[in-house]
């Protein structure tokens, strides 16, 4: 019995050393650095050659260091590219480019989303996108976001759709394009942690 009792003593010992080890430089934790230098100024690249396109789903996620919205685009790519200008507007609101009416964002800065390419099938006129004018993007929750506050459908007009954005404040953002999708980032802050 004296041994099994050495014994367990000597095991009980050892893991009471070992919970309390010291962690040692290489299991600590290192502090995420997240991308600076994207700025806030007007991003657009408007000299891409008109060609009907067809605007399928908008969609977002939330990053560690930024929100992202992301426009799916069947057809295009960095290589066939798709005409967008993305820019802060004075105000609240995005003005509809059909009519010329407000379409109230909520937010702190909102931006204005412009891509070529229609809610509809250039082809057959069809419904492809169910945004609603004056709306929320459908399908788009922005529970739990640092940055993203708002969005609204602005509608498509001559091949164009329009959306706003309500972010928290004038924060920096980047737009780029991958296969079949139009990306806009748009940072927590200004500065280089989340």
């Amino acid at each position: 019995m004296r041994r099994w009792t050495t014994a367990l003593a000597a095991v009980l010992l050892a893991a009471g050393a070992a919970a309390t080890t010291i962690p040692t430089a290489s299991a600590a934790t290192t502090a995420t650095v997240c991308p600076t230098g994207w700025g806030s100024l007007d991003r657009e690249d408007r000299a891409v050659p008109y060609q009907p396109q067809a605007l399928a789903n908008v969609r977002s996620g939330a990053q560690e260091c930024f929100d992202r919205l992301v426009l799916d685009v069947p057809g295009t790519s960095p290589a066939n590219p798709l005409a967008y200008q993305v820019h802060y507007v004075t105000g609240n609101a995005v003005q509809q480019a059909a009519s010329g009416t407000p379409i109230p964002v909520r937010g702190g800065a909102v931006l204005e989303i412009v891509v070529g390419a229609a809610a509809y099938d250039p082809a057959t006129g069809q419904s492809v996108y169910p945004g609603r004018v004056g709306a929320a993007l459908p399908g788009v929750d922005l529970s739990g976001y640092r940055t993203f506050v708002d969005t609204r459908f602005a509608g498509s007009f001559e091949g164009e759709t329009q959306i706003g954005l309500g972010v928290r404040a004038r924060l920096p953002f980047r737009v780029f394009q991958l296969d079949n999708r139009l990306v806009i980032d748009v940072a927590h802050t200004w500065g280089t942690t989340p």
